[in-house]
């Protein structure tokens, strides 16, 4: 089949028919119809048609190697820093799309699918492991452009650090049985952004099930599924007008908490099982967080720029640039993209090909910007706030301009450069990212986007090779010298 279009994406959605609840109600008809999903589900269309935009379509899609069609990108698995470099771009192109708000565009979880699978070795000889079933549905996905959600947490019943379910019901999704045909799995996975929207339900286990073995488990189905709910929070949408709405009316990409009822996962769906020893160590032998953290510094790169254009045109419109306070807040915004830039241009210079001959960027400088862009990105938000100001408020709709209090609104609501509608325009769109639901969720989802920041910073620390520079000082003080 090849890269797909924007059509066919629609298309394959409306007619998987999935099981979605929303505000109380199960959906039916066509998803892509629903107000809760459409302009969602039309901005990641647009997004797969870019795989075909002759401007661009060798910067989004590659040869396949099974069928000599072209196929999406984002599943290239990298040989060369050229790839790397490839790989970049084709997430850039995306990006560019949202200004970089849609952290689940299709290339993320692509990327996420790929790194396992370029590492699926790792699994072989080990107990209930099937690395050909891992191997095998990479490259239906690829040779299909499947779309992707997923879930690697379960509820937050108890986040104490000793915690062991003891329900008579399954809260967190668990292996309860097993027959020739598949495991069964019952109970329930969060945090599915785009849940229901995909054609795939991607389920990794994580981390390490001390006590919780039967949790332990990997598989990808799709999302209609027998027994798979997808049950959705509530919409951050604040209208369809993307004059009013600029962002939540294009972008609000639903999260959902995905129900597991007693669900068959065929065997050659199913990855491992049972095994707390791979959930664990899985992840960091396989090359998940360096590619997935290079898609992800990429897009925050280019949402780091549309923020910076943003700050910049409130700047003009209403003539302060000339505060130095003002320079000095947009300083900070551009030291944050520089630094990100440097990072992820190291992270690629330092690549090095991993023992099953691909090409991985350095991990460090990953880990790096990955602390930091949590910390800066509330920070960006709160210098746009501070230079909008009471023009962050004062916003009528795109209706009151088309009444008979337009004159009043183009007298008293005009900038300095832009017109009152332009004007509004403008700050409605710094709003909407900053200050409304959605904006607020933006801020939330960066904070939390590879889990808490305090225990990345702490794995960075036992990760980081310290000892070269504690044998520096070491030398310096003679500590190490004989007597």
């Amino acid at each position: 089949m090849g890269a797909i279009n924007g059509r066919d994406y629609i298309n394959r959605i409306d007619q998987l028919h999935n099981e979605i609840w929303y505000d109380g109600e199960k959906i039916v008809g066509p998803l892509s119809e629903h107000p809760a999903f459409r302009g969602l589900i039309q901005s990641k269309a647009a997004l797969y048609d870019l795989q075909h935009d002759p401007n661009i379509k060798d910067e989004m899609t590659f040869v396949s190697p099974v069928s000599g069609e072209a196929i999406g990108l984002s599943f290239l698995q990298p040989k060369t820093k050229e790839d790397l470099r490839r790989r970049r771009k084709m997430t850039e192109h995306w990006a560019r799309y949202s200004g970089g708000i849609m952290g689940r565009s299709p290339d993320y979880l692509n990327t996420v699918l790929m790194s396992f699978a370029s590492s699926a070795n790792f699994l072989t000889t080990k107990e209930n492991c099937f690395p050909k079933n891992l191997q095998a549905f990479f490259e239906l996905a690829r040779e299909n452009d499947l779309s992707f959600t997923h879930t690697f947490i379960s509820p937050q019943v108890n986040r104490s650090p000793i915690y062991i379910e003891n329900s008579d019901e399954p809260i967190a999704a668990k292996v309860v049985d097993k027959n020739e045909d598949g495991i069964i799995v019952k109970g329930a996975r969060l945090l599915a952004t785009q849940g229901g929207l995909t054609d795939e339900v991607l389920v990794f286990s994580v981390g390490k099930f001390l006590f919780n073995e039967d949790q332990a488990f990997a598989f990808s189905i799709p999302s209609n599924t027998k027994g798979i709910k997808f049950i959705c929070r509530d919409t951050f949408i604040g209208g369809q007008s993307s004059f009013d709405h600029p962002l939540s009316s294009r972008f609000d990409e639903m999260d959902s908490i995905i129900v597991f009822d007693n669900v068959l996962v065929p065997w050659d769906r199913v990855f491992y099982y049972n095994n707390t020893e791979v959930a664990e160590e899985f992840p960091f032998h396989s090359p998940f967080h360096h590619y997935a953290k290079h898609q992800v510094l990429t897009r925050q790169i280019v949402k780091t720029e549309f923020v910076l254009g943003i700050a910049e045109l409130l700047i003009e419109t209403i003539k302060i640039g000339g505060y130095q306070h003002v320079q000095d807040k947009m300083s900070e915004i551009i030291i944050g993209l520089e630094t990100m830039k440097a990072l992820l241009e190291k992270s690629e210079n330092n690549a090095e090909v991993d023992e099953w001959g691909y090409m991985r960027p350095e991990i460090f400088p990953l880990q790096v910007a990955g602390n930091i862009f949590p910390k800066i990105y509330p920070r960006f938000t709160e210098i746009i706030q501070l230079i909008g100001a009471s023009g962050m408020i004062i916003l009528p709709t795109e209706k009151a301009f088309h009444s008979s209090i337009q004159k009043d609104l183009d007298s008293y609501l005009r900038g300095a450069t832009k017109t009152a509608e332009e004007r509004v325009k403008i700050f409605r769109l710094a709003w909407d990212l900053t200050m409304s639901s959605f904006g607020t969720r933006q801020t939330q989802y960066e904070r939390y986007f590879f889990g808490d920041p305090i225990r990345m910073a702490s794995d960075l620390y036992g990760k980081y090779p310290k000892i070269e520079y504690v044998q520096v000082v070491s030398n310096f003080l003679n500590l190490n010298r004989e007597e």
